[in-house]
């Protein structure tokens, strides 16, 4: 995998970004998932996991925004204020940081889980195993895609200035996408042949 050195320059290029934190994040939730379903529960052990993961995952998203602790030493003296400034104004804990364990416990414990509900689902022998899987991938997923979110808007909080950089257009409501959604099926059963 090549490691982006800068901070992404163009929308197109902050996309790109997003769209591969994303694959990683999934990669590593379906890998938290796995180390639960080893066959002998061992108390401790996957929580041991998700932290060693996290450990390794955070620092990879920053670096693929351009967000680590080296990287932004690297920049010139005016970007590298604007990158600190967005960094207290939208980032979370975690960019531009030197990740600890501290930070990851913290980061899993504002998502919401709970090592005991985990821990004790496990040792329900098959159904358990598959809910604290499922708490496992949900936790990873959720922490890493709102890493994701923060590296993102520290970007775009950095070039917010800039003529060359357009405002990402709104989203549309969830009524509006259902909406469309309806208007695009009745269109298609309209067109079918019918006998």
């Amino acid at each position: 995998m090549t490691e982006i050195l800068r901070l992404p320059r163009t929308r197109g290029e902050l996309d790109a970004a997003t769209a591969r934190a994303r694959a990683m994040v999934t990669r590593r939730a379906l890998v938290s998932a796995g180390a639960v379903l080893v066959p002998i529960p061992v108390p401790g052990l996957d929580i041991a996991a998700d932290v060693a993961l996290l450990t390794q995952l955070i620092p990879a998203l920053n670096r693929e925004f351009g967000l680590t602790p080296e990287q932004i030493e690297g920049l010139n003296p005016a970007t590298k204020v604007l990158v600190y400034k967005a960094i207290v104004a939208f980032g979370g804990a975690m960019v531009g940081r030197l990740i600890t364990r501290e930070l990851v416990l913290q980061a899993l414990v504002k998502a919401g889980m709970r090592v005991t509900t985990k821990t004790a689902a496990r040792l329900v022998p098959v159904a358990g195993q598959a809910v604290s899987a499922g708490l496992s991938y949900g936790a990873m997923r959720f922490v890493g895609s709102a890493h994701i979110r923060d590296c993102a808007r520290v970007v775009e909080a950095i070039h917010a200035g800039r003529d060359d950089w357009a405002p990402r257009p709104p989203r549309p409501s969830a009524a509006q996408r259902l909406r469309s959604a309806a208007a695009r099926a009745a269109s298609r059963w309209r067109r079918t042949p019918r006998a």
